[in-house]
């Protein structure tokens, strides 16, 4: 017998008023509130998922603030330490925390975008010396779909993993809000995980890319073809409304 027959059969037995209200209580719960569902990531290579991606001309930039993504870093996994603290302690090594078992205070980054050694020291003299990058800028992804998107949508993306580096501070600051058609890692041999990653994230929130964008991210990828589809272990769910 299938489920929904086997439910059907349990309403019979309930008397009249009882099985009124689970019915009522169950269309409320299936179309009036949100339902979350699972972001599954793609199987294949980076060259796959990138032509699903739509092209489309740059929207314009107007009503774009850091705000529009959320008010800093939150802590979307729940585990007590915010996006920041996550990634520098997923992305460096020799990791030495404070008491509270979250802050880095010291660690060691190999850089991905310069291919060098950082030593990071926290304090306001040096923690800007490893940066996290938001590998698709929020004023990029706000100019490709990201409008679109609700307030929740946004502050999951500006704090999700996946879209989350850590990075040397000047070469973040080089790279800025561009896309793949306007910077590339300096290290080359980045270049592939890099545009991966953000097809990945343009993939996963439904964001498009500009012709320029997909010609260069096609151009890095023919380079490694076989670049697997990207993503991490501790990915978030997207909520979809």
């Amino acid at each position: 017998m299938s489920q929904r027959r086997r439910k059907t059969s349990q309403l019979a037995k309930l008397p009249l008023p009882i099985a009124v209200l689970v019915i009522g209580i169950y269309l409320i719960a299936t179309f009036v509130f949100p339902t979350e569902e699972d972001y599954v990531p793609a199987e294949g290579t980076a060259l796959e998922q990138l032509e699903t991606l739509e092209i489309k001309g740059r929207a314009p930039k107007t009503g774009y603030s850091r705000d529009e993504f959320g008010n800093g870093w939150l802590d979307p996994d729940g585990n007590g330490c915010d996006a920041r603290n996550d990634v520098l302690t997923r992305d460096l090594e020799s990791v030495v925390h404070a008491d509270d078992s979250c802050k880095v205070l010291t660690a060691v980054l190999q850089d991905p975008f310069t291919g060098q050694t950082i030593d990071f020291i926290r304090g306001a003299q040096t923690s800007t010396d490893v940066q996290i990058d938001h590998v698709v800028a929020l004023s990029d992804a706000w100019q490709k779909g990201a409008q679109q998107l609700s307030a929740a949508e946004r502050e999951r993306f500006a704090n999700d993993p996946v879209n989350l580096l850590a990075v040397d501070g000047p070469a973040n600051g080089q790279k800025s809000d561009a896309d793949a058609a306007t910077w590339l890692p300096p290290n080359k041999d980045f270049r592939c995980e890099f545009v991966a990653i953000q097809t990945a994230v343009k993939a996963k929130y439904d964001l498009w890319v500009t012709e320029p964008e997909h010609d260069a991210i096609a151009d890095v990828l023919s380079e490694c073809p076989d670049e697997p589809a990207y993503t991490t272990d501790d990915e978030l769910a997207l909520l979809r409304q």
